[in-house]
């Protein structure tokens, strides 16, 4: 029997163009995130099975490839329950091994800590476009930080790097938790049932206002409660502006409402918008929920029109250390969507810019030895100067090799007989 040639469903090998593109990509977010004063980190690929299903994770948790016990700990024949076999995971996302790796090493980290962490992450989801079962996630959280700078850094910080990227016209969707508590709390639904409201909302963008106000009759919700919850979304339908939105939704939640949530946004608003350097809309998304249960606070996703969907998101998670600990720590992450990145720039045909000149040596099969030190001591030299020189033997088809070689953006090529 023939093994397996394709990768795993879900998974893909990565051909040299795009990964030229994802080097180059990577480069610059972490020169970018570098001049904001992040710090690389590196966390292992697996994480306690308890720590990835403390019920912070959402529905990711659902998606966890788990590893088995290993050896005499693995013990089948007397196992009979899941934990009987698995005691680890492969992480879901970079945020919930950062919290572990902070409340392992904060003695030897500065306060606050600003961190960059890119790395693989694994979910059994079903495959579509830009959606993987193993891709790269590019984070950047601050920890320790209180107050909405750290917001105000992490919106500029990924903002400036998507520009440097070339993307233009994107929009910075910002929400806060305790905004949606205070719409859902001013519309009468009892606290205990605010997760499964959040649930239905979420899927406004796919079902609309009648859908969500259908699913929330069918959980039970009384009519009056959810005509008015629904009232405010259409009260502020078509209106973007985080002023103008946080404003109505000051004077008609009232005392519903927390001051301070309602000070906090309309201050990351000001400070971004007058000093982004990229070419993006901050708008308010009354909408914009965010699946995992572990946030606190304010929230935020990329929307790209090219895309059609978030292109990555995060927010603050200022309860996430303490499930270490004991002691909570102010938490604030962002990550990019790097695989929706890198697909969005291949689709666009982009080309690594600045890359120096590429020329090939082609050497015929017979070409003698002392020639041969020849030629490479010329590309030696070459290199030297900076220019990237492929050095290799003449294919029988010559034509279609040096095609080939042309569309890997080898500008020059030089052949070298024996009869020279």
């Amino acid at each position: 029997m023939s093994l397996a040639k394709k990768p795993v469903n879900g998974m893909k090998d990565i051909l040299p163009e795009e990964m030229q593109i994802r080097d180059y990509v990577i480069n610059v977010i972490k020169e970018t995130y570098r001049s904001f004063g992040f710090t690389p980190i590196e966390t292992p690929c697996m994480e306690n099975i308890g720590n990835l299903s403390n019920k912070q994770g959402g529905e990711n948790e659902k998606l966890i490839f788990k590893v088995l016990k290993r050896g005499e700990k693995l013990k089948l024949e007397t196992a009979e329950t899941e934990n009987d076999v698995v005691d680890f995971g492969m992480r879901y996302d970079l945020t919930v091994p950062l919290a572990r790796f902070y409340s392992n090493n904060s003695n030897n980290l500065p306060s606050p800590f600003k961190a960059l962490q890119m790395g693989n992450v694994w979910r059994a989801d079903r495959p579509q476009r830009g959606r993987y079962r193993q891709f790269m996630q590019c984070d950047i959280d601050i920890l320790g930080e209180p107050g909405n700078l750290a917001e105000i850094e992490l919106i500029l910080a990924t903002t400036t790097t998507l520009g440097k990227l070339g993307f233009r016209n994107f929009q910075i969707r910002i929400n806060e938790r305790r905004i949606l508590k205070a719409m859902a709390r001013y519309s009468g639904f009892p606290e205990d049932s605010y997760d499964t409201v959040f649930i239905i909302l979420d899927k406004m963008d796919k079902i609309g206002i009648d859908g969500v106000a259908e699913e929330l009759a069918k959980s039970g919700f009384s009519q009056e409660s959810i005509d008015k919850y629904l009232n405010l979304f259409r009260n502020m339908e078509g209106k973007k502006e985080v002023e103008t939105c946080i404003t109505y939704l000051t004077e008609t939640l009232k005392d519903a409402l927390d001051e301070e949530a309602a000070v906090n946004l309309k201050e990351i608003a000001a400070s971004v918008n007058a000093t982004k350097e990229a070419e993006f809309d901050l708008v308010f998304d009354p909408t914009l929920v965010r699946g995992m249960s572990y946030y606190t606070g304010t929230i935020f996703e990329i929307a790209m029109p090219e895309f059609g969907g978030s292109c990555g998101g995060g927010g603050r998670y200022d309860e996430m250390i303490g499930k270490f600990t004991g002691h909570d720590v102010p938490a604030c992450g962002f990550s990019i969507g790097f695989e929706r990145i890198i697909l969005l720039l291949m689709e666009n045909g982009f080309k690594v810019p600045g890359q120096s000149e590429k020329i090939a040596y082609l050497i015929e099969k017979n070409y003698p030895g002392d020639k041969l030190a020849q030629v490479i001591a010329k590309a030696q030299e070459q290199r030297r100067a900076g220019k990237q020189i492929l050095v290799t033997r003449m294919n029988k088809n010559r034509k279609f090799q040096k095609e080939k070689l042309a569309a890997e953006g080898y500008g020059k090529i030089e052949e070298f007989f024996n009869r020279d």
